[in-house]
C-alpha cells in the first residue's frame, strides 16, 4: 500500500512538473521550426522532448505565453500556423533572416502585448488584421523589406507605446487618425518613401518623447503645434523635401522644436502688429 501511495505521489508531481500543453499549440511551435529551419538555429529544439525545455519558450498554466528566439539563426517564412498560439503574449523574432509576408493569422493572438520581427527580410504590407490586437503595447518591424501604405487599422491600437516602423519601404501619407494613439512615446517612420505633409495630429500625441521621420519625402512645414509636446526629447525630420531643413538633436528641447518656438513667437507678434 505505501508503494502504492508513493507511486501515485510521484505520478501527481510529474504530472504538474511536466504538464502537457494544448496539441493545437504544440503543432504551431513544431510549424514554427520546420518552416524557419530549426536544425541550423544557433540554439535548436528538441522536438521529441518536453516543450517546457525549448530554448526562448515560456509556458504558463499549459499555455505557450512568450516565444523569443531574437538573434536565433532563424531563417524561412512565418508559418500559417502561428496563429494558434492565442495566448501568446509576446513574440520577439528579431535580428534573424526571416523573409516572405507576416501572415494574416496573427489577428487570431489577441492576447498579445509585444509583437517584434524588427532586423529580418520580411516583404509585403502590414497587415490590417493587426488591428485586431487591441492589447499591442510595442510593434517593432523596423529593417525590413515591408511595402505598402501604414494600415489605418494600426490607428485602432490605442495601447501602443512603441510604434516603430523605419527602415523599410512605406509609401503613402500618415494617416490623421494617429491622434488616437495617445499612449503612443515612441514613433518611428524613419526612412521610406512616405509623402504628404506631416499631420498636426501627431500634436495630440502627449506622450511622445521620440519622434523619427527624416529621409522621407515629406512636404510643407514642421505643424508649429509640435511646440506643445512637452515630453518629447528627441526629433529627426531631416532629409525630406520640407519647406526649410531642421537639425535632428536629442535633448530637453530639440533644435527643431527651439526653431519652431522661435517661429511660433515671431508670428504671433506679426500678428498683434497688424491688430494694431
Amino acid at each position: 500500500m505505501n508503494s502504492l501511495k508513493l507511486f501515485l505521489f510521484c505520478l501527481l508531481i510529474s504530472t504538474s512538473v511536466f504538464a502537457n500543453i494544448n496539441p493545437e499549440e504544440k503543432e504551431a511551435l513544431i510549424a514554427l521550426y520546420k518552416s524557419t529551419n530549426g536544425e541550423n538555429w544557433n540554439a535548436s529544439w528538441d522536438i521529441d522532448g518536453t516543450v517546457e525545455n525549448w530554448y526562448g519558450v515560456e509556458i504558463e498554466n499549459d499555455h505557450v505565453v512568450e516565444i523569443n528566439l531574437e538573434f536565433n539563426n532563424l531563417k524561412g517564412e512565418l508559418p500559417e500556423a502561428i496563429g494558434n498560439l492565442v495566448h501568446l503574449k509576446k513574440i520577439n523574432l528579431g535580428f534573424n533572416k526571416l523573409s516572405g509576408s507576416i501572415p494574416t493569422t496573427i489577428e487570431n493572438l489577441t492576447e498579445l502585448v509585444s509583437l517584434e520581427l524588427f532586423m529580418n527580410d520580411i516583404e509585403g504590407s502590414i497587415p490590417t488584421e493587426i488591428g485586431a490586437l487591441k492589447k499591442l503595447e510595442t510593434l517593432k518591424l523596423y529593417k525590413n523589406n515591408i511595402s505598402g501604405e501604414i494600415p489605418v487599422e494600426l490607428m485602432s491600437l490605442t495601447n501602443l507605446k512603441a510604434l516603430l516602423l523605419g527602415s523599410n519601404a512605406l509609401s503613402g501619407t500618415i494617416p490623421v487618425e494617429i491622434a488616437t494613439l495617445t499612449k503612443l512615446e515612441k514613433l518611428s517612420l524613419m526612412n521610406n518613401n512616405l509623402e504628404g505633409e506631416i499631420p498636426q495630429e501627431i500634436a495630440k500625441l502627449t506622450n511622445l518623447e521620440e519622434l523619427l521621420l527624416s529621409k522621407n519625402q515629406f512636404t510643407g512645414d514642421l505643424p508649429l503645434e509640435f511646440v506643445n509636446l512637452k515630453k518629447l526629447n528627441t526629433i529627426m525630420v531631416s532629409h525630406n523635401k520640407l519647406n526649410q531643413e531642421y537639425i535632428s538633436i536629442s535633448g530637453k528641447k530639440p533644435e527643431a522644436l527651439r526653431k519652431l518656438q522661435l517661429q511660433n513667437s515671431t508670428e504671433s507678434a506679426n500678428a498683434d502688429n497688424i491688430a494694431q
